[in-house]
């Protein structure tokens, strides 16, 4: 999705006609600089996007039996948010290049006015269902936002670094749950669970404090283009679709598990909304804060090593967690489930690391070399990442829907766990086949084409990205 050439002077705001991130002294003179002040100011507008998007997660804590709403419609509301917001990331990619990060910056975070005026207006016993549903819905937008901040921050920064500034964008952007579910508990310990305006008054303040900071010192990257031919390329391409499948157990595990787990207190421990709200942050925020360091050691070790790792873990974590379920333990239940937390955010970095690197391998093994491979990778991956985080999203529907059968049919979500377990042993063997395995890696997953000098045995191993 971008191209590194000169563009003509684009007006209207605040454009960078030259970017090249890759050449060191430009980087060294000024593009860091650059580069760091638009990854500060999307941290924050994401930040308040995330918080938006999983605003019901909070809500259903304060949705007490006189809303008349039992658990599985409960889980079906928070649903809704997440699908949205999952689909909406594919517009919310292409808007980076159509309108200019910094403008589309702007006008998301703007837009998030929008679910919090409306919960403002609905949020009482007595609201139907149907507009229960339709307010949630609206939240979805927020989920956009990562896709947009993703695309636009790598497209600031040279392949070096960007495992360490996506996982920074992403787990700033990811802390936004945590807080806004600080935010519910302390609303709930002083004001009670009959007040959710109060929370919802707190954050508008924040969303026009965010746009105002993005208009006021955000740049746009006229380089950056829709490439409805990378797009098309990237469509087609397999390692697309296999870093969405991976991406579904990572990301779709963190944002699924956020929306979930105050629910799944209340539910299955009996939890009242003081207590499970007491609780519901910790998970969410140890996977925010070590977002970045997945990427950190993905620059360091690799990203398929990272990943590898994490699936292990989680599929683990998810043991213990079925374990205590069928015991009926919470203390050790709450150690397996904030485990996923930490092993998810982990593995969103280092999956997100990847995908700059799979393409950079892809462009090598085509015969490509130097800046027409960067060049070559930068387009595929921008191309991608959207999707990517799109499929992935959905990855927290999956889990919600699976919570709420669970709890309709036995009434606990060990089903449910037990059907997560076996995914992250599915996730962990196409990790090691497609991306570490070194004897042969097949042609069909790195590319269409094949050389009459070169087979598949002779394709480069993606142990590095």
């Amino acid at each position: 999705m971008t191209a590194p050439k000169p563009t003509a002077a684009r007006r209207g705001g605040r454009w960078i006609d030259e970017w090249n991130p890759e050449d060191e002294r430009f980087w060294q003179e000024k593009g860091e600089r650059i580069a760091r002040r638009n990854l500060i100011f999307s941290i924050l507008s994401e930040h308040i996007g995330f918080s938006i998007w999983t605003l019901w997660s909070v809500l259903v804590l304060f949705m007490g039996p006189e809303y008349g709403i039992d658990p599985a419609g409960k889980f079906f509301l928070v649903s809704m948010a997440t699908l949205v917001g999952a689909v909406v990331r594919v517009p919310y990619t292409f808007a980076v290049a159509r309108f200019g990060g910094r403008n589309w910056t702007v006008v998301s975070a703007s837009m998030l006015l929008l679910p919090t005026a409306a919960a403002w207006l609905v949020m009482e016993p007595g609201t139907s269902y149907t507009t229960f549903m339709l307010v949630a819905v609206l939240t979805g937008v927020g989920g956009g936002n990562f896709a947009s901040s993703m695309t636009n921050i790598n497209a600031f920064f040279p392949l070096r670094k960007k495992g360490w500034a996506l996982g920074l964008n992403a787990g700033g952007g990811n802390i936004g749950v945590p807080v806004v579910q600080l935010a519910g508990l302390l609303v709930i310990a002083t004001a009670g669970d009959g007040e959710p305006r109060v929370l919802l008054a707190a954050y508008a303040p924040l969303i026009l404090v965010a746009a105002f900071l993005a208009w006021r010192y955000m740049d746009n990257l006229a380089p950056v283009k829709n490439d409805t031919g990378a797009a098309k390329e990237s469509v087609r391409d397999a390692h697309t679709w296999i870093m969405s499948f991976l991406y579904i157990g990572t990301f779709g595990s963190f944002i699924g598990y956020s929306f979930a787990f105050g629910l799944v207190l209340q539910n299955q421990f009996d939890r009242t909304p003081l207590q499970a709200a007491s609780i519901t942050f910790i998970g969410p925020l140890l996977g925010s804060l070590i977002r970045p360091i997945g990427g950190y050691w993905a620059d360091k070790y690799g990203g398929a090593r990272i990943t590898l790792f994490t699936f292990a873990g989680m599929a683990g974590a998810t043991g213990v967690v079925v374990a205590a379920s069928m015991a009926e333990s919470l203390p050790v239940f709450l150690v397996g489930f904030i485990s996923l937390f930490v092993l998810s955010g982990l593995g969103n970095g280092s999956t997100y690391k990847m995908i700059p690197g799979i393409y950079r391998a892809k462009a090598q093994a085509l015969g490509l070399t130097g800046e027409e491979a960067a060049a070559y990778g930068r387009r595929l991956s921008g191309a991608a990442i959207g999707l990517i985080g799109a499929v992935g999203a959905l990855g927290g529907l999956g889990i919600n829907l699976a919570f709420r059968q669970s709890f309709l049919s036995t009434g606990s979500g060990t089903g449910a766990f037990t059907s997560f377990l076996a995914f992250y042993a599915v996730c962990f063997v196409i990790t090691w086949a497609v991306y570490l395995r070194r004897s042969a890696i097949s042609s069909r997953a790195v590319t269409d084409e094949t050389t009459a000098e070169g087979s598949a045995e002779q394709q480069p191993a993606y142990a590095g990205v």
